[in-house]
């Protein structure tokens, strides 16, 4: 793969580039309760020498009712600040599941205006796999301050996307298993209806990434939308059940060379309670 550190970079890469002063890793790992897995008792247990724990629950409207939605500005810029996290450095942000919830954070990252932030493809798992050191001591934080420019266009909410739903003026593009995606398994959370938004195209997650999690390149996911009946000439909303897998879906967007996009925060979580907005089920 083509390292960018303002999207994807590679195992080699970090390793180069591990000990310059200016990167910055976070461990963002994040589970559904399914899974069975505490992502801070393993981040504790090993992580990448001087990563920082990113909490996507934590880090979050806690105003809101729906899982882990963007923070308020204020908040973001306080967490950073904490985790000595600011203006000038290179993040590299991974997961303990090989490339699932990092995204989100790079998602997070770009909406809050920054730009050199990159996920490592393949994340912990293959790190570890290729023999790199992880370590299980607390880094040592100094304060950094970071300048927030937030990015409204990269964020819709319901109302914004039951529009384009309406309109056809947008793609949404559905991030979640193609089961659920046509109605035909429930969702993980309780209360919501099954389906999928009207219009929607499904490409779920999985099909943007090989066995061991690492991305495609970005014509073999270019052809993965085209497959699933993907307009690329229209600007795309990215959705899944509450926002943090879409945001794979984002990412391989912005490789590909495809900008014009957004990512419904709110997802199935929100659409699928919503009583008002209506839901389709079958085949795209």
């Amino acid at each position: 793969m083509s390292d960018d550190p303002k999207t994807l970079v590679s195992t080699d890469w970090l390793v180069q580039h591990l000990k310059d002063p200016d990167l910055r890793i976070l461990d963002a790992s994040w589970y559904l309760p399914e899974a069975g897995r505490n992502a801070r008792q393993e981040y504790e247990a090993a992580h990448i020498r001087g990563a920082r724990f990113f909490d996507i629950d934590e880090i979050s409207d806690s105003r809101s009712d729906l899982p882990h939605m963007a923070p308020p500005i204020e908040k973001f810029m306080s967490r950073m600040r904490a985790m000595g996290v600011g203006d000038g450095h290179q993040i590299v942000v991974y997961d303990g599941a090989g490339l699932l919830s990092a995204a989100r954070v790079w998602w997070l990252f770009k909406l809050m205006g920054q730009e050199n932030i990159a996920v490592l493809d393949g994340g912990l798992p293959k790190w570890q796999a290729e023999g790199h050191e992880t370590e299980d001591m607390p880094p040592v934080i100094r304060d950094r301050h970071m300048t927030v420019r937030f990015q409204n266009h990269l964020v819709r909410d319901v109302t914004q996307v039951s529009a384009a739903s309406k309109l056809k003026d947008h793609v949404v593009v559905d991030a979640r298993a193609a089961n659920r995606f046509r109605g035909d398994a429930p969702e993980p959370r309780e209360g919501l209806r099954s389906g999928h938004i009207p219009g929607a195209r499904s490409v779920p997650f999985s099909t943007l990434l090989h066995e061991d999690k690492t991305m495609k390149s970005p014509e073999e996911c270019r052809t993965v939308f085209e497959a699933a009946g993907v307009d690329l000439s229209k600007p795309i909303i990215t959705s899944c059940g509450s926002g943090v897998t879409a945001a794979i879906l984002t990412l391989a967007l912005e490789r590909m060379g495809h900008h014009r996009w957004s990512l419904y925060d709110g997802s199935w979580a929100e659409w699928g309670m919503f009583p008002t907005v209506p839901v389709a089920t079958g085949e795209a």
